[in-house]
């Protein structure tokens, strides 16, 4: 078995990327629809501060290709404020949602705070919540506490079907999401690259090294391929400075069809 490898961005409509992503005069409203074009998946950001309206689901759908996956963050009103507990109806409110992008639905992110630690109220309330999700849906779960990262979390994820986030961040060292990239725990896997600090303010060009980082990475992939139908892999533009070029790097070592920003000014004059 080969996974498919779907590679994106975290986010989409930034005006730094006009330019070196998008084509020049590229419109906030066009954004989108050119991004489907050269990437097959987007991490949503925005839906972990609010649930959208359906209109807004409705425009992201009609702006991309069958084929195109949405996947989206988890209300920090669930994961953050309630902290799991009693959240039933929000829950039911935010899949309802989800369900309004049809077949560009991807996978749902669950990101909990660094300081939703590991103590048995915090285990209940956990296991409470993962029974409450609805099996339509793909989800997967971002620990941003390193004590979670146990056999009792491993197998409890296994249990529902539910992907850990392997997240190159700050938060948990490499070296750790590493090893636990060989050990799936649903049928997918869901990678997110943010970076150690959150200091850089233009995001027009690459401006951190990485190549050491994303060959390691490389060698994950490949081994995750082995174990599951798809991994998905979103890029936060202060990994490096700009996702976009950050995805395409990988989608290059990936041995991926990349689509260049010339080969974007080429369809967007079709529009």
């Amino acid at each position: 078995m080969s996974a498919v490898i779907l590679l994106g961005t975290q986010g989409w409509n930034y005006p730094d990327w006009v330019g070196p992503f998008y084509p020049p005069g590229t419109r906030a409203a066009d954004m989108l629809r050119v991004y489907a074009r050269a990437f097959p998946t987007v991490e949503v950001d925005s839906t972990f501060y609010a649930i959208p309206a359906e209109a807004v689901i409705r425009s992201w759908r009609e702006r991309v290709s069958e084929g195109f996956g949405f996947a989206l963050k988890v209300p920090q009103e669930i994961t953050h404020e309630k902290r799991l507990i009693g959240v039933e109806q929000l829950l039911h409110r935010f899949c309802g949602r989800a369900s309004a992008l049809g077949t560009t639905v991807g996978p749902l992110l669950i990101q909990l705070s660094p300081e939703f630690h590991p103590t048995w109220a915090n285990r209940d309330a956990l296991r409470g919540f993962l029974e409450l999700l609805p099996i339509r849906f793909r989800w997967a779960i971002e620990f941003r506490h390193p004590g979670w990262l146990d056999g009792e979390t491993l197998d409890l994820l296994r249990m529902y079907g539910v992907a850990l986030a392997l997240a190159d961040s700050r938060w948990i060292k490499r070296g750790i999401v590493l090893e636990l990239a060989i050990e799936p725990t649903a049928d997918f896997a869901y990678v997110r690259w943010m970076g150690e600090q959150r200091r850089i303010t233009d995001f027009s060009h690459l401006q951190i090294d990485r190549e050491a980082e994303l060959a390691a990475w490389v060698q994950a992939l490949g081994a995750l391929a082995s174990r599951v139908q798809r991994v998905f892999g979103y890029f936060n533009n202060q990994y490096q400075g700009h996702s976009p070029e950050s995805a395409r790097a990988m989608q290059r070592l990936m041995g991926q069809a990349v689509v260049a920003p010339e080969m974007l000014q080429e369809q967007v004059e079709l529009f």
